[in-house]
């Protein structure tokens, strides 16, 4: 149940959660291996000193880090107050100027262009209303700035992992099948949802590798730091059914395992670049 290569432009099976909470865990253990892609938003944002950059849904603060270390101006919001700590404190410890904030994306609590570039790696794509969070991000931007986030791919062996696992939580709970998820991903809505605010879209290809011990040593890594896998085994756990769902999701990872000799997957997404018509 690794989101951080999903396959899917957001919760595999739909919008994630809005009462999750990502503060569990050990989110930024998992950030980790989205540090490349967080370079990949920044590089494509082409982000300068004195620049004022918003790094939305920071997480463990990849971006705010990286932005901050080009002489950027950076203010970091995530719901969860946690991994806002987690970001300050990487900041301090770097001799870096992060201003952090508690916010949704789907209301900033910010005034109309306060920003030069808004960037977001794997973190705007689970807003729980994402026509909301475009219009905010289109409206804190300034008119000649540019909004920059990442988005995963359909497909890969992680991707069917978090599709099979989500779908084996939603019939514990007994939830009739999610509505179709948002697109992320896909240039025809991004293309129409930013035209709606004057902006036009350009998308590039990435490929992003996760790596691990043994495939079973990957799963369990998942299972006891990130916040939806925990969420999700939880459920498992009071249905019976953890044990079963443990060797099916491990069964995905051997049979899609890109190195025999420890774990090896690619999963690819998308950078999406945003900017004024």
């Amino acid at each position: 149940m690794n989101s951080t290569a999903s396959g899917s432009t957001t919760h595999p099976s739909g919008p994630a959660p809005a009462a999750l909470d990502w503060g569990r865990g050990h989110y930024e253990h998992a950030a980790l291996a989205l540090v490349p892609a967080a370079q990949a938003v920044v590089t494509a944002a082409g982000v300068h000193a004195g620049e004022r950059v918003l790094d939305l849904g920071c997480g463990s603060g990849n971006v705010a880090l990286i932005a901050a270390r080009a002489g950027a101006h950076v203010t970091a919001v995530d719901p969860a107050a946690r991994l806002l700590e987690v970001t300050g404190a990487a900041a301090q410890q770097d001799g870096l100027d992060v201003q952090l904030r508690v916010a949704e994306a789907s209301s900033l609590p910010f005034a109309d262009a306060s920003f030069d570039a808004v960037l977001s790696n794997f973190a705007v794509i689970f807003a729980p209303d994402p026509s909301a969070a475009i219009a905010e991000m289109a409206r804190v931007v300034t008119v000649n700035g540019r909004i920059v986030f990442s988005a995963w791919l359909p497909g890969g062996t992680l991707g069917q992992l978090n599709a099979t696992a989500m779908d084996m939580v939603r019939r514990a709970l007994g939830a009739p099948p999610p509505p179709t998820a948002c697109p992320w991903h896909d240039p025809i809505f991004l293309h129409t949802a930013f035209a709606a605010h004057g902006m036009t879209v350009t998308l590039n290809h990435h490929e992003l590798t996760f790596t691990g011990t043994s495939p079973a040593a990957y799963l369990e890594a998942d299972r006891t730091t990130h916040p939806m896998a925990i969420a999700g085994y939880e459920v498992l756990e009071r249905a019976g059914q953890a044990e079963q769902a443990r060797e099916i999701l491990l069964q995905i990872l051997q049979d899609g395992n890109e190195d025999p000799q420890s774990f090896r997957s690619t999963s690819r997404y998308a950078v999406v670049t945003a900017t004024t018509t």
